[in-house]
């Protein structure tokens, strides 16, 4: 279990008070809370496309990743496997395109985001306004970390849902790249839903 996720993610509009969930979050006693831009490009290749996964390059002020997701009809739980590379070299961005140019490149997207981060030793919560051309998401998402068992897992995202108001909202089984990109069919995943 070590290479997946668990995490629920849920689509907001702009009127969601923002400055209250924070109020929520903060007095749970974050370990840690950060502010950040970051880009994420997405690419999706020949196996990819066969194989069910898409690639993400990120690269902001405190992270330099290169993700492999799986795509799955409802992504609560689902394969995520990240390799940390070097902020040391900067943005690897000609290496990664390289890289995946060999695999088969078929489709790419970049997003760019504006994240809020609030760190707890069991769960990492964020707010993000999404925007890529002329389309902006704003989610919330709460994955689950350090977990032993996915009930546990599960019970953990639960209780920040509780603590935040949105226990009993509509989740997005959507990733990120079909809110965004609605026009890329994805593989092993179906059409635009939530639960």
């Amino acid at each position: 279990m070590r290479f997946t996720e668990v995490e629920h993610k849920f689509v907001v509009d702009d009127t969601f008070d923002l400055a209250g969930f924070g109020r929520a979050l903060d007095a749970l006693g974050p370990s840690r809370r950060s502010s950040v831009q970051v880009r994420d490009r997405y690419f999706l290749t020949r196996d990819g496309r066969a194989s069910a996964y898409i690639i993400r390059h990120r690269f902001d002020v405190e992270l330099h990743e290169l993700t492999i997701k799986s795509l799955v009809p409802d992504p609560e739980v689902r394969d995520e496997i990240t390799l940390d590379l070097s902020r040391g070299h900067g943005d690897q961005a000609d290496a990664v395109d390289a890289f995946v140019a060999r695999m088969g490149l078929t489709w790419s997207g970049v997003v760019r985001k504006d994240l809020d981060v609030w760190y707890f030793p069991d769960c990492e919560v964020v707010h993000y306004v999404a925007s890529s051309g002329s389309r902006t998401v704003r989610c919330v998402e709460f994955e689950a970390r350090h977990w032993v068992s996915l009930d546990g897992a599960l019970a953990v995202i639960e209780r920040y849902q509780r603590a935040t108001g949105l226990a009993g909202a509509t989740r997005s089984v959507d990733s990120i790249v079909a809110l965004m990109f609605p026009e890329v069919l994805l593989p092993g995943t179906l059409p635009q839903q939530s639960r």
